[in-house]
């Protein structure tokens, strides 16, 4: 792995290890939980908007864990 990309890595998680972060996450669940409502969508619209807003919610409910994963992954191949 280049120096730039672990560089990446490292900024990414010691962002990700902050209370602010942490705090983050846990305002981004509530938002997560409180916008999983389907009965609350009361047409095909607001179906999609609702499902799109759930996709970029997930995406950074797990951006530490994909994070992680593929860190691992770069440093496994560097072993190889």
């Amino acid at each position: 792995m280049d120096r730039e990309l672990q560089d990446y890595y490292e900024d990414r998680f010691s962002t990700m290890s902050s209370k602010g972060w942490k705090d983050l996450i846990e305002d981004v669940q509530a938002m997560y939980d409180a916008t999983n409502q389907i009965s609350s969508t009361d047409n095909f619209e607001g179906f999609h908007k609702r499902k799109g807003q759930l996709d970029i919610l997930q995406w950074i409910l797990s951006l530490k864990q994909v994070s992680e994963q593929t860190y691992e992954e770069l440093l496994n191949a560097d072993n190889t």
